[in-house]
């Protein structure tokens, strides 16, 4: 059984959900919100994408989120669900370049013409870097690895993230590929799922709901996370899907809330107060 606790977390090994809408349509009409994912880790702190609202949704988070304690933002591509605050971040980051600090990871073309971090933003930063398929990075004592270039309209790469002896995975928007299922082992694995069933039209770009249970089968992590809800999961209801998932795969899965925080250390979830009872 999932186990969910209000209240606040007391450990320094925690992941927490500033929103969970994928795509556009769940995004620009707030049926979730849409701040990406905040990991802090013994004394670093980095945010992983972080799309529209980031900055207001980790000042409102509870306990509040200090974006000036931030080490690093890690970009996984470009869409705006992803990236609109990215710049605002690092704004706050740096408190408004006052405190050059920090590192920025992301994919070359957030750099190209029309790019996702401005230029004057970059001199803010201790360090930028381009990811690349099998690369390896570091921000304080957080290790990651992009191990795939996904299969995605714009550059796109997953993140296995090694934390001492667990591994969290992000599988970031993609198209089902066999390696995918290779390439992400991990202890906790977040799968955004954006497709409440196999639809021809998106299937080369994003996850089902299927496909997702086809990766947690094969993958067998301790914890499975599904998050990046298109519309007509939302509509459905996450939690009775992951619930579905969880009886196919035998994997204990729950599906992200906004605001929820996961233990990495005792795998514990952390629901928001606000839906205390």
């Amino acid at each position: 059984m999932n186990r969910t606790i209000t209240g606040v977390p007391q450990t320094k090994s925690v992941l927490r959900f500033l929103g969970t809408a994928g795509a556009r349509h769940a995004v620009s009409q707030q049926l979730r919100a849409s701040g990406g994912l905040w990991l802090h880790y013994r004394n670093t702190q980095i945010m992983i994408d972080p799309g529209p609202g980031a900055l207001v949704r980790s000042r409102s988070f509870r306990p509040d989120l200090h974006p000036g304690e931030l080490d690093g933002i890690v970009l996984t591509h470009r869409h705006l669900d992803h990236s609109c605050d990215l710049n605002v971040m690092v704004e706050a980051m740096t408190q408004g370049g006052n405190n050059p600090r920090g590192q920025v990871f992301l994919p070359a073309d957030a750099l190209d013409r029309e790019p996702v971090l401005f230029s004057y933003a970059r001199d803010y930063l201790h360090s930028l870097q381009c990811l690349r398929e099998g690369g390896s990075y570091r921000v304080g004592e957080i290790e990651f690895a992009t191990p795939l270039r996904h299969r995605h309209p714009v550059e796109t790469y997953g993140l296995k993230i090694r934390l001492g002896r667990r591994t969290l995975a992000l599988i970031a928007d993609t198209g089902f590929w066999d390696e995918l299922l290779s390439s992400y082992s991990a202890e906790v694995l977040i799968i955004n799922t954006l497709a409440l069933e196999h639809n021809p039209r998106t299937a080369d770009i994003h996850l089902s709901l299927q496909e997702a249970a086809r990766l947690i089968a094969a993958i067998r992590p301790q914890l499975a996370l599904l998050t990046h809800f298109g519309t007509r999961i939302i509509h459905a209801g996450p939690a009775r899907m992951a619930e579905t998932v969880q009886e196919q795969t035998g994997i204990r899965v729950v599906a992200a809330e906004d605001q929820m925080s996961v233990d990495l250390n005792s795998l514990q979830i952390w629901m928001p107060t606000s839906r205390q009872k």
